[in-house]
Order: C-alpha cells, then structure tokens, then sequence
C-alpha cells in the first residue's frame, strides 16, 4: 500500500515543543552565545529527511543542548499566527502561470508572495539563533551572508532517486518517476520565482554529496564534522575542544 509523503518526515509535535523551548531561551536570553546552523537543500528523492535528523541528534549530542529540525511542516506548524492559510503553504512554490492552469486568481500568487516573505523572516530568525538544521525553503540562499550557517546539498542521478522513492512510498517505478520529476519541477519553478537562485549551484554549498555514493550515515558524519571543525575555527577554539 502506498505510504504519504508526511509519513517520511519526522515527528511534528516533538519538533513543535523543541522549537517553542528554543523560542523561549532566545527571549529569555537574548545575549546567548552564538550557535551554528545547518541548512540543507537536496533534489526530490534523496535522502533529506533520514540524513538531517543524524545531523540533529549528533550534534544535540555532542553540545548536550537541544538542536531542532526545521522544514516545511515546522513552518506550516509555526506560522499560523500570521494568518496565513495552511493552503497557500502547502501550494507554495508554484508560480503564477501554473496557478492560472490550475484555474487559481492570480491573486493567490501573490498571497503566496507574502506568505513565503513572512516564512523568509522565520527562517532567518532560526538561522540567527543556531541549533538548527534547516531543509529546503531556500535556507541556502536565504542565510547565505550568516556567517554562523553551514550549507550543504544532496543530489543523485535522476534513475536513483526514482528508485529510492519507489522503495520509501511503496509506488510503482512509473508512477514513481513522474511524482520526482513533478515535485522536482516544482522545487525548481520556486527556487526561480521566490528566491531568484539556481538551488543545484554547487556555490552555494560547503559541500554536495552524492547520494547514490554514500549514504545517509556517511553523509551525516561528514557534515558533523566538518560544522565542528569549521565552528572551532571561526570560534578560535582547537578542533577537539569546540562543542557546536
């Protein structure tokens, strides 16, 4: 039987009560130290989920404080006191011509201009206060001037990801091809209208793995360390005693 897409990302109440915990220390202590965040863009079909919640728990690990994993149903979650509906969210990234196809007013895109607007602040407003791992949104593009985020991407070969998604939502390999290819499109179309950025620029990025070479485990230890040895660094701290 087929398996839903939120099935494949993590727990949203947990995530919910972390991030209001973190909220409330950065207003109970505006002065904290600074602490890194992670953001992390892949293309449909990799492992995104998998890998940024070991990111997450290996870093809450080793800074014995709690990091938060942000997405796009944390956003919808946290963003409802700006009055913007949970539909427009969910449908956020299309554009205006494929909205009109849709038989949607024009009107709606830009609602969904504002939308993201309000959900570009959030994310900023995260990446600023640290412990977090970002995925997708644009977190890359949006925080790439934070000299406290460290950006990373995933990407594999069409084939494989089709493979992969296949295998996770329990599709057929034809029906799974066409979901990649058209949230890919979509991924795509919305990099272009919202945020002006190519999100496959190898530039924006620390570092992009190839998910069909290694796997969620290989890549999640690579990111750790890296964000480790590089917030020693920036921190002035030898490598062996830095704690992210």
């Amino acid at each position: 039987m087929t398996r839903p897409l939120h099935l494949l990302v993590p727990n949203i109440e947990h995530r919910l009560e972390v991030w209001e915990r973190i909220q409330q220390k950065l207003h109970e202590a505006p002065q904290l130290k600074p602490r890194p965040t992670v953001t992390l863009s892949r293309s449909f079909g990799c492992e995104g989920f998998p890998v940024a919640e070991r990111v997450r728990a290996a870093l809450e690990a080793d800074s014995g404080e709690p990091w938060n994993l942000y997405d796009k149903s944390l956003l919808e979650a946290v963003h409802h006191d700006e009055g913007v509906s949970m539909r427009v969210l969910r449908n956020l990234g299309l554009s205006a011509s494929r909205l009109e196809k849709l038989g949607l007013a024009p009107a709606e895109y830009y609602e969904q201009v504002r939308a993201f607007d309000a959900i570009g602040k959030h994310i900023v407003q995260v990446a600023s206060g640290g412990n977090a791992v970002i995925v997708g949104r644009g977190g890359a593009v949006l925080c790439r001037d934070m000299t406290n985020c460290f950006h990373f991407r995933l990407d594999a070969p069409f084939a494989w990801r089709v493979e992969n998604i296949a295998l996770r939502m329990q599709l057929p390999k034809e029906e799974a091809a066409e979901f990649v290819k058209a949230n890919g499109s979509r991924r795509d179309e919305f990099a272009k209208s919202q945020l002006k950025a190519d999100t496959s620029d190898p530039l924006l990025y620390d570092a992009v793995f190839n998910n069909a070479r290694h796997g969620a485990a290989e890549i999640s230890a690579a990111i750790v360390a890296y964000v480790k040895d590089a917030w020693a660094r920036a921190s002035g701290v030898r490598p062996e005693q830095a704690r992210p």
